[in-house]
């Protein structure tokens, strides 16, 4: 098969297709096969969310610790600005800085599990219900990927977490990761870095939930009724353009879903001997939107920059890129014979 043929095959790809044409669906930056849904394939997947979500979390670093500081403390931190200009005037300029280090594993790590299992999940489960049901429940079958792949990813991204929270909030832990890790695991053993576990899991499934399935629905609705051209005339930049709006649409619904779970992660972790439940209590059902705002901004910024990077990542090694999926031909046949049907019924 010549290179011609083979980005026609790209071309025609879609993320539900069969494992045989799935096998078509290949070439990397040196020409060599790279078939869809292998093993290389969903390491450079992989790969593509550890910079995504790595670079991403630790550049807006000020911004999230100004966030958890108006989450554990909105009675001194009483907003964005403010936030900024205490941190500033009380530890210097070098304080918005803090907690760097765990983000950049942490996030690498739970890009990691984010991106390259929801790839493989997305694959497994369209295999096991099959293309026609793959197409008519394509909305379901993206929450269910993405849920089933950040299950994992939260492990991977729990201790870092932990530590991160605790290095911008609390006053009496250290200020670095190698400090500060040994002393939760010194005053708390391993349950310290894992107790934050199940409420990240109520922030981060949902959050991930929500930015995969709006992600891929709002792609399909772009180049439906945005863009003035098919996908397949776009050039690569103009494609990358529409992954950022629909990027940034996601993140902003992604940010309103899991705001609350995330404000009871950082006083979770600020607050060692509290539970779930009692910090709930505590902060009340107003409470725990606190930080929203600037989460907006930080969240709607971070999964377009995320999915930028991303998709960034397989134009690089030229990976295959399905494009919104369509209707299978075999459904499209079915629906217009039950029509035919109808119709004759009807006369």
């Amino acid at each position: 098969m010549g290179i011609a043929d083979q980005l026609s095959e790209i071309a025609k790809c879609s993320p539900f297709c069969s494992p045989v044409r799935s096998a078509a669906c290949a070439t990397n930056t040196a020409g060599e096969p790279v078939p869809f849904a292998s093993g290389k394939y969903y390491a450079l997947c992989g790969f593509g969310g550890m910079l995504s979500c790595g670079i991403t979390h630790t550049a807006i670093v000020p911004l999230d610790l100004i966030k958890c500081r108006i989450q554990v403390n909105p009675e001194k931190y009483k907003g964005i600005v403010s936030g900024f200009r205490t941190t500033v005037s009380e530890e210097g300029g070098r304080a918005l800085a803090k907690g760097w280090a765990p983000t950049f594993i942490g996030y690498s790590m739970q890009g990691l599990g984010k991106f390259g299992f929801y790839e493989i999940f997305k694959v497994f489960y369209a295999d096991l219900i099959g293309e026609e049901l793959a197409y008519q429940w394509r909305t379901t079958l993206y929450l269910a990927s993405s849920a089933s792949a950040e299950f994992f990813a939260d492990m991977l991204l729990a201790p870092m977490e932990a530590t991160k929270v605790r290095i911008q909030t609390s006053p009496t832990a250290p200020p670095t990761l190698r400090g500060c890790v040994p002393m939760i695991y010194k005053t708390e053993g391993l349950t310290g870095f894992y107790k934050g576990l199940p409420p990240l899991w109520m922030r981060q499934i949902p959050y991930t939930m929500m930015k995969f399935a709006c992600f891929e629905r709002t792609v399909e609705l772009l180049y439906k009724h945005v863009v003035p051209k098919p996908r397949a005339d776009c050039t690569k930049s103009e494609q990358l353009v529409v992954t950022f709006v629909a990027g940034y649409i996601a993140g902003v619904f992604c940010a309103i879903v899991s705001h609350p779970a995330d404000t009871v992660v950082s006083k979770l972790n600020q607050d060692a001997g509290a539970s779930a439940g009692q910090i709930l209590k505590k902060l009340g059902p107003m409470g725990v939107w606190k930080g929203l705002v600037p989460r907006i901004i930080m969240i709607g910024t971070l999964t377009a920059l995320q999915w930028f990077i991303y998709d960034g990542v397989k134009v690089f090694f030229n990976l295959p890129r399905p494009p919104p999926p369509e209707m299978p031909e075999s459904l499209r046949k079915k629906l217009a014979a039950a029509a035919n049907t109808t119709s004759v019924l009807g006369n």
